[in-house]
């Protein structure tokens, strides 16, 4: 399997993760730029997971799919089953309803929140009820690349952008 490099305009790799995409700030979804997209994708799925969750490692933050194979995902993205402006993709049920919910730590504990791309082979026929393990169940063996992006939260260490 190919690996994918992912990075964001609004934070470096394993660097904090601003207020603008924080549920405590702005809670919008990050630019990510997307490099070795292979040949043959067409399209790309991202899930966003909290890593620390006390109760629940691996809290799902997001779960989207049917994005086309482009190298810039735009930062912003509405909520919505169906999204078509700036960019067209699916979106499922995570923390929130059919969209990105940012880093939300509770208290002053740092978390760490990965996002992880995959570069697919095809698209997705899914509903919008579905979640992060259904998606992962309908990629199945069509991952072509995949690339993750680490970036931590703490409330105390908010910054403003």
């Amino acid at each position: 399997m190919e690996e994918l490099v992912i990075n964001s305009t609004q934070f470096e790799r394993n660097d904090w993760i601003p207020d603008c995409c924080a549920s405590y700030g702005e809670d919008k979804s990050p630019e990510l730029h997307v490099e070795g997209i292979p040949t043959g994708t067409v399209t790309l799925a991202i899930v966003m997971d909290d890593l620390d969750h006390p109760i629940q490692p691996g809290f799902n933050h997001w779960v989207a799919w049917n994005i086309p194979p482009v190298h810039v995902i735009p930062g912003g993205l509405p909520k919505g089953a169906v999204v078509e402006e700036p960019i067209h993709m699916e979106q499922g049920i995570a923390y929130g309803k059919h969209c990105y919910r940012g880093p939300k730590p509770p208290f002053n504990w740092n978390h760490r929140y990965k996002i992880t791309i995959y570069a697919l082979s095809k698209n997705l026929q899914l509903n919008s009820e579905t979640r992060r393990d259904e998606l992962y169940e309908a990629i199945g063996d069509s991952i072509l690349a995949k690339g993750e992006l680490i970036g931590k939260y703490q409330r105390k260490h908010r910054r403003h952008k």
